[in-house]
This record gives structure tokens, sequence and C-alpha cells, in this order.
């Protein structure tokens, strides 16, 4: 219970910063700021954070989030190629429209700089977890190629995912992320598909 309590505190604290970073900017926001809109206490904000900026990589966790709220939805007889299509939406959908695409921009320059932790490349997170679950059903059934592992064609869907995200922030948000997604991505990831 205590670890569960826990997880829902850092998790209040997260949705609260990053809520408050796509309102006023992440400049403009106080780590007393997101004390007070998550309710939670300076002691619980430090016991989680260093500071402002170790919430950068918190997006990941919070893109989790996301897909943990979507698993359930997935009809388990779906094609699996359709899934990976419908997730991918629902994700960039959810980015474009709540978070700031400087902090996600910030984000990726955190992440080829860092020496530390790399939150988008951890493979013990529910993204990574899903997408092995998915793909592994798609081969069983058939749907998706015998040609390549698993392992294999999470990396390549992540690496396209993160190209489309990458190139947004690049571009300055000036199209729908979430319409170029559904342009592209079904040409990027085509060759998951069986023959």
């Amino acid at each position: 219970m205590a670890k569960k309590n826990q997880k829902k505190t850092k998790s209040k604290i997260v949705s609260a910063a990053w809520k408050l970073f796509y309102e006023q900017g992440y400049e403009d926001t106080t780590i007393e700021e997101i004390i007070e809109e998550s309710g939670t206490s300076k002691g619980s904000f430090y016991h989680y954070f260093e500071g402002k900026d170790a919430l950068l990589g918190s997006l990941a966790y919070m893109m989790d989030e996301k897909y943990e709220e979507l698993e359930p939805m997935l009809a388990e007889d779906a094609d699996s190629y359709e899934i990976l299509l419908y997730l991918n939406h629902e994700l960039l959908t959810m980015i474009e429209e709540s978070i700031n695409i400087e902090l996600l921009a910030r984000l990726y320059s955190t992440q080829l700089t860092t020496r530390g932790e790399k939150p988008l490349l951890d493979h013990g997170r529910t993204y990574y977890r899903l997408l092995r679950k998915i793909i592994a059903r798609g081969r069983e059934q058939g749907e998706l190629t015998k040609a390549l592992s698993v392992s294999e064609m999470v990396h390549y869907y992540a690496m396209c995912e993160r190209a489309l995200l990458y190139e947004w922030c690049l571009r300055k948000g000036e199209y729908s992320l979430s319409e170029e997604a559904s342009r592209k991505l079904p040409m990027m990831i085509r060759s998951l598909r069986a023959d």
C-alpha cells in the first residue's frame, strides 16, 4: 500500500508540474507553485526530485501513464499493426495538446548530454513493456514479420516515434504532430507487417 501511495504522490507532483509548465512556461514556474498545485509537501517534492530540472525526465513517465490508461481499452483480437498506430496517435495527440514544445525539446537535449539516467531509453518503462507485448502477440498471430526479433521491432518503432517528435520540435510545432504522424508512421513501420 505504501508503494502505491508513493507512486500516487510522485504522479501528482509530475502532473502538476507539467500542467504549470504548459500554462506558465518552465522558467516562470516555481517549485513552490508545483507543491501547491499538487497538494503535496516540500519534503515530498525533494524526496522524489532534486529540483525543477529533474522533472524534465519525468515526461517519459507521464507518457507511460497515458499508455497505462489506454492499455485496458485495447481489444485482444485487434490487429497489432493497427494497435501500434492507435497508440501512437493517442500519445502524440496528448503531447501536442498538453506538453509545451520547448519542454519537449529540452527533454530531448538533456537526453543527449546527460551521463546519468536516460528515461527515454529505460526498457523497464510501461512503454517498452506494452510494445513488447503487442509486437510479440502480432508475431504469434502472423500479423507482424518474423524476419525481425521482437526487440528489433520495438527498437525500430521507438526510433520512428522519436524521429516524429524530434522533427516536430525542430520545426517548432509548425504543423499538427498527430496529423503528421497519421500520414508518416504507417510508411515508417510498414516493414513490420508480415508479408
